[in-house]
């Protein structure tokens, strides 16, 4: 069986890509090669990356060729239409049993035997979450190219129960062709890195100002992640532990905001500045992977009221490290999280703050959680959503 996997959206395997399709894509395709050594695999990056980056995601498997789409520079310039047909000619040429692409679309001219994951359906239930020009620049995409590729592949992959329902009601696609396999929790071989040094307490606190205790919120900031919210049920908080200063603040947890500036991130500052909180949050923009871990297993909890997700990875990932968790009771995060989490209604100020101020004055509470998100988090890994990717590549290679 040749198998050909799109891996152009992984770009920078090296450093590790800890979100998005390029971290699903990347760890997907670690563990099939770990597990799988009876098939071929094509892998197709653009000509951005580079020949010793795609080496970190090939390893010393000898089942698997590299591919590089060779006009990437050349996109811009090119009508859609003739982009999507150069594409699909390329995949031709190497005869593929079955093509999986972990991004959504199928070249439309492509007509070999594919699969296709489709991670969430924001842009379509939430569009006033995206910037307008980001819109325009997606309508051939949404109203077109993602609905044929739904129908041309012979299965689809959806991460998450809910995002199975989602495409099922937006798109009118048969249930019977839609797989749930949900992602994983990635270990330390999933990216192919070298071992990793995780920064203690001590080098965290010196390297980024932050205090001894903290609340942590990791992700990018924009009007989906509701930071707004948390900024706002952090100040009541404050309030009600009639807490005036800084001095007075001195062992109260402070909340650390870390992640990338995304579309409208000047409103959560806005709102910062607007409660005189400037003092008591600390912002760390966007911080690595290494960083990333070392801030997650130091926290004393971390929050995530997010009002959507396709899967919820960042909350899994806080729970694997013993981390208590609160997040929403909204889309496929009740699912990530079953038992082992606090959830909270998103649009509810109020809701966040109780949550907090419990799990920040009950230590009892705090390791119950902390025993229960990991025995949660077991029940997630890469090398399962592997095995089951590979148990749908044979059932549509079987299917006459």
């Amino acid at each position: 069986m040749r198998i050909g996997i799109d891996c152009r959206t992984i770009l920078n395997p090296g450093s590790g890509e800890q979100a998005g399709i390029g971290h699903y894509t990347h760890c997907l395709v670690r563990n099939l090669l770990k597990i799988d050594q009876e098939n071929e695999y094509v892998l197709f990056f653009d000509n951005r990356i580079s020949d010793s980056a795609a080496k970190l995601v090939i390893g010393n498997n000898q089942n698997v060729k590299a591919r590089f789409f060779p006009f990437y520079q050349y996109k811009q310039y090119l009508p859609f239409a003739y982009s999507q047909m150069l594409v699909a000619a390329f995949l031709s040429r190497e005869k593929l049993d079955l093509y999986h692409s972990p991004a959504n679309v199928i070249p439309l001219q492509y007509s070999g035997k594919s699969v296709v994951t489709l991670h969430d359906l924001a842009i379509y239930k939430h569009p006033d979450w995206f910037p307008s020009n980001f819109m325009s620049r997606q309508i051939f995409s949404t109203k077109i190219l993602v609905p044929k590729s739904l129908r041309k592949a012979k299965r689809i992959i959806a991460v998450s129960e809910n995002t199975k329902q989602d495409i099922i009601k937006q798109f009118k696609i048969p249930a019977k062709k839609i797989e749930v396999v949900y992602e994983g929790v990635m270990k330390s071989d999933d990216l192919g890195n070298k071992k990793l040094i995780i920064p203690d307490k001590q080098t965290l606190k010196k390297k980024f100002d932050i205090k001894d205790n903290y609340i942590l919120f990791l992700g990018t900031i924009e009007p989906r992640k509701n930071i707004a919210a948390l900024v706002k049920a952090y100040h009541g908080l404050l309030t009600r532990n009639r807490i005036k200063s800084q001095k007075d603040n001195k062992n109260f947890p402070q909340l650390v905001l870390a992640g990338g500036r995304g579309w409208k991130y000047k409103e959560v500052f806005k709102t910062i500045k607007n409660l005189k909180l400037e003092k008591e949050i600390k912002y760390l923009d966007y911080v690595d992977h290494q960083d990333k871990i070392g801030l997650m297993q130091n926290a004393l909890c971390f929050v995530f009221p997010s009002k959507y997700e396709g899967f919820g990875l960042p909350i899994l990932e806080a729970m694997n490290l013993g981390i208590p968790v609160i997040s929403s009771n909204v889309s496929s995060i009740s699912e990530v999280a079953g038992e082992a989490a606090i959830l909270i209604n998103p649009d509810s100020v109020s809701d966040l703050v109780q949550a907090i101020e419990k799990v920040v004055g009950d230590k009892k509470l705090r390791e119950e959680l902390s025993q229960k998100g990991r025995e949660q988090s077991q029940k997630f890994s890469w090398q399962k959503t592997a095995e089951e990717t590979l148990a749908i590549y044979k059932e549509v290679l079987s299917d006459k």
